[in-house]
């Protein structure tokens, strides 16, 4: 005699008796009417929720092709983002931010000045080191240490009234990059590949091109992926220095190579099939795959030599020093990058792990007329030719530009008399092209540009305005990390609308 029940669970074995079976099915049918009920309450578990009580958007990504393009959170001119970056604390006093009272007081030490600052005793008032004058048709005040950009202020939208929370540079980096001041968090140019993937498959969604001189204080947590996948970090190289390891072997045949390559993906196929849901074994195999597509793509947008001699001589690559020549070169990069399709491009101007004392970068302490003089000759020409450049090609129709530093500048001077020292409670940078209004400025330090006092904008409030720029919704960009919805932006920030074109 076939005996089923033997293949049936015990609990299934329960359901053949008709008494079970009632009692089982009213509890159930009472558990729906429960949850009825709570529903109506508002007493159930809610969906997931970011910290302003959105929900939050994570985009799907396909694991075997991380990189590919997304939609936005809305509809916005800006499809790329090219950030120009000038570690070391840029003076605001002594570039974009004009304070005539700076010359008025100019020797003296006026009440309410702090007696110690970041590196010691500070001195008396110092007027800027460069005059200033008006630039374009709105007359915008820009000093004469930078007037090749200052001849292009009528496509800028500045922030005058910017603060942040460190007068540290490697916390201040990471706070302007990454929306923390601690390490281990993703940046800028991450998050926004892992919102929006890229549109070229042949190149690295986020490139981070290094000064000259190396990396800047916080390294590559400026350009990293922190805890989202590793695909969204960003890929370093420059004009000088491209991606190691891309070049054949002599000894290797193209024929050779694709036999190799061919291989490669079918065993990558099959062992992501057996681990379909590992997002870094994902991740190091689209990263592989890349690298293979870089072997033609990358010697291609870095033929700088094959510029016309007309971009060369605007750009500067063949006057000044030799850190000036190689930066030009890095920006003529800069706009082959965002010519074919990369999504973010991070452009560094100036580098050294261990301080620099405004030989490396913009930390001028000391001898300021002669460090800042020093940097400016570097960025100035080749930063305006490169946005000047991209604007005659069509490009700021769909890409936004960022020049960024970590904080401003003291409008006194150190002991020592020649120096300024950190200040992170007033500063300036600016936008440009896609989606930004032109020749404007929103906020302002107060008069002798110690500190924001009209409109303050925080670093969060600048990060949620580039953002929005780009289509995206900071309140709900999030990736879910140790039991919370990670943004850029914490739980911080509000979009500055008023330089929204």
């Amino acid at each position: 005699m076939d005996n089923r029940a033997e293949y049936i669970s015990s609990h299934g074995q329960s359901l053949l008796n008709r008494r079970d079976f009632l009692r089982q099915s009213g509890m159930t049918l009472g558990g729906i009417a429960l949850t009825q009920l709570l529903a109506q309450d508002g007493l159930l578990a809610s969906d997931a929720q970011t910290f302003s009580g959105k929900a939050p958007i994570r985009p799907y990504i396909d694991p075997d092709n991380p990189y590919l393009p997304r939609s936005p959170h809305f509809a916005s001119e800006a499809k790329q983002v090219l950030v120009i970056y000038c570690p070391g604390a840029v003076s605001h006093v002594d570039t974009f931010d004009y304070k005539p009272e700076l010359i008025k007081f100019h020797g003296q030490k006026p009440p309410g000045m702090p007696a110690v600052t970041f590196e010691g005793p500070s001195g008396n008032i110092a007027k800027p080191f460069w005059d200033f004058k008006p630039r374009g048709k709105s007359g915008k005040m820009v000093s004469d240490l930078l007037p090749n950009l200052g001849g292009l202020v009528d496509d800028f939208s500045f922030f005058h009234s910017l603060h942040t929370q460190t007068s540290a540079h490697p916390q201040g980096e990471n706070f302007f990059n990454t929306g923390f001041t601690m390490e281990g968090f993703p940046s800028f140019g991450g998050w926004v590949t892992y919102a929006l993937g890229t549109e070229n498959q042949e190149l690295p969604a986020f490139v981070a091109i290094n000064d000259p001189r190396g990396l800047a204080r916080s390294g590559k947590n400026n350009f990293g992926s922190g805890f989202l996948p590793a695909a969204y970090q960003g890929t370093d190289f420059n004009a000088k220095n491209p991606p190691s390891n891309l070049a054949r072997p002599d000894k290797y045949t193209e024929k050779d190579d694709k036999a190799t390559v061919d291989l490669l993906n079918r065993l990558n196929a099959k062992h992501l099939e057996q681990f379909p849901n590992d997002a870094d074994l994902a991740a190091r195999i689209a990263s592989y795959e890349l690298a293979g597509k870089m072997q033609v793509s990358v010697p291609n947008v870095m033929d700088i030599a094959g510029e016309p001699e007309s971009i060369h001589k605007e750009y500067g690559t063949d006057t000044g020093t030799d850190l000036k020549r190689e930066y030009a070169k890095n920006c003529i990069l800069a706009r082959r990058l965002v010519e074919k399709g990369v999504r973010v491009v991070q452009l560094f101007n100036g580098s050294d792990p261990s301080g620099g004392n405004g030989i490396t970068n913009w930390d001028s302490h000391s001898n300021i007329h002669k460090t800042h003089a020093m940097q400016a000759e570097i960025m100035d020409q080749p930063t305006a030719a490169l946005i000047n450049d991209m604007k005659r090609r069509g490009l700021l129709d769909q890409t936004l530009i960022v020049w960024a530093t970590e904080f401003g500048r003291m409008p006194f001077l150190q002991a020592n008399g020649t120096g300024r020292d950190h200040n992170p409670d007033a500063f300036t940078c600016f936008l440009a092209g896609a989606g930004v209004k032109k020749g404007f400025s929103y906020g302002e330090s107060d008069e002798f540009g110690f500190k924001a006092a009209v409109d303050p904008v925080s670093v969060y409030d600048f990060n949620a305005t580039i953002l929005h720029l780009m289509g995206l919704d900071h309140e709900r960009l999030t990736y879910y990390h140790n039991g919370l919805e990670r943004r850029l932006t914490n739980v911080h920030g509000h979009v500055v609308k008023e330089i929204l074109a």
